[in-house]
């Protein structure tokens, strides 16, 4: 039995903070409610990575909704909007990632869902929060890494800023979402009172940077320096970063630089390594240079039994077809409504030993209506 199984959760969300959210909830067994726009659904059905489609949604839609149903509903109509207040009489949790102000237009805000669910778990995601300049800025994740500093903080030292390949601020928030949830649902099994989640993405970005943030408030307000070449932690000192080797790129963590000097025989910087952060530049280019004269597998070959902390920086080609990668079982397949099969990840999460898998697709547009009718359950 998944944990949250019986938990009824309506999803008020588009895009990929809320419904990374919602996918995770879904994934431990609860029942995830879609509350979608009638014809066309929640915007992220079109938001696709490269062009991908199964049918009218997106490979990404399918990615970040499976296991859901769908129910579709014109908010702005009284009717919709009398049989959407049923289901909240009837829901566990509430979760939505509308701009501050738009549910409470609606009359669907917590306290409006509490005088109707005292039970109801009301989680909210906004970009910035509900106070401040920035409050009504679209809460996008490029947008937010760059207020942040995050993308400013990667690259080398002479680099333009350098964003995360991945929508970070949204996946992270929804994780932050999902905790606030959680812990809440263990409160109201002592009180039986409902209670509001807030989370932002902002405020899970400044969270996820916690010791480079904390480490400038305590370091005389200095800016980071990022190291010259490699750069991959602007407060750790050599050789921590990636290097350059004859075929391919290998990552070095913390080490013990007298060691390592030995192993790979540079004794010229002997005098440098005393402090290795403020000669950081100069010890990295001195072990760029040695490691840039063997193959990967070369410098794996010595290092792994030496017990330095190293890795080869791979593609998802190399990522995907080695044997460690293949044991974690991390892929399922999802069968699609025309019988066509998509391969995803899975929840990461195991209990007990137990894996959980969702093989039911995205749901169609309100293709849960007749079977969610509030004046039916």
């Amino acid at each position: 039995m998944a944990p949250l199984e019986n938990l009824i959760v309506l999803e008020f969300c588009q895009y990929m903070s809320g419904p990374s959210a919602g996918l995770r909830l879904a994934d431990l067994g609860a029942t995830v409610i879609k509350i979608e726009r009638p014809g066309t659904g929640e915007g992220g059905r079109q938001l696709a990575i490269k062009n991908l489609f199964a049918g009218d949604n997106s490979i990404l839609f399918h990615t970040i909704n499976r296991n859901k149903l769908s129910y579709s509903a014109n908010l702005k109509d009284p009717q919709d909007l009398k049989k959407i207040k049923k289901l909240i009489q009837k829901a566990d949790v509430l979760i939505h990632n509308f701009r501050p102000g738009v549910m409470e237009k609606l009359g669907l805000g917590f306290q409006d869902t509490l005088a109707l669910n005292p039970r109801l778990i009301y989680g909210e995601i906004t970009g910035y929060g509900k106070e401040g300049k920035w409050k009504f800025k679209p809460g996008q994740d490029l947008l937010l890494q760059s207020i942040s500093g995050l993308s400013w903080l990667s690259g080398n030292k002479n680099d333009p800023p350098v964003p995360f390949g991945l929508s970070i601020a949204d996946y992270i928030c929804g994780t932050h979402l999902v905790q606030g949830i959680l812990s809440a649902l263990i409160a109201r099994a002592k009180t039986s009172q409902g209670m509001l989640v807030e989370v932002n993405l902002l405020s899970s970005l400044i969270d996820f940077q916690f010791e480079v943030i904390t480490t400038h408030l305590n370091d005389g307000g200095r800016l980071p320096a990022r190291a010259s070449l490699g750069n991959a932690h602007a407060y750790l000192s050599a050789p921590y970063g990636v290097y350059a080797t004859s075929d391919g790129h290998l990552a070095m963590a913390m080490e013990d630089l007298n060691y390592l000097t030995k192993t790979l025989d540079i004794p010229e910087i002997s005098t440098l390594i005393q402090d290795g952060f403020a000669n950081r530049d100069a010890i990295m280019a001195a072990i760029a240079g040695a490691l840039k004269k063997q193959t990967t597998q070369h410098w794996l070959a010595i290092f792994e039994p030496a017990d330095i902390w190293c890795a080869q920086v791979q593609n998802y080609h190399q990522f995907t077809a080695h044997p460690g990668y293949k044991a974690m079982q991390m892929e399922q397949e999802i069968v699609l409504p025309d019988g066509r099969k998509l391969t995803t990840t899975r929840c990461p999460i195991r209990i007990d030993g137990q894996i959980f898998n969702s093989p039911q697709p995205a749901p169609e547009v309100g293709g849960h209506n007749q079977k969610l009718d509030p004046t039916l359950l």
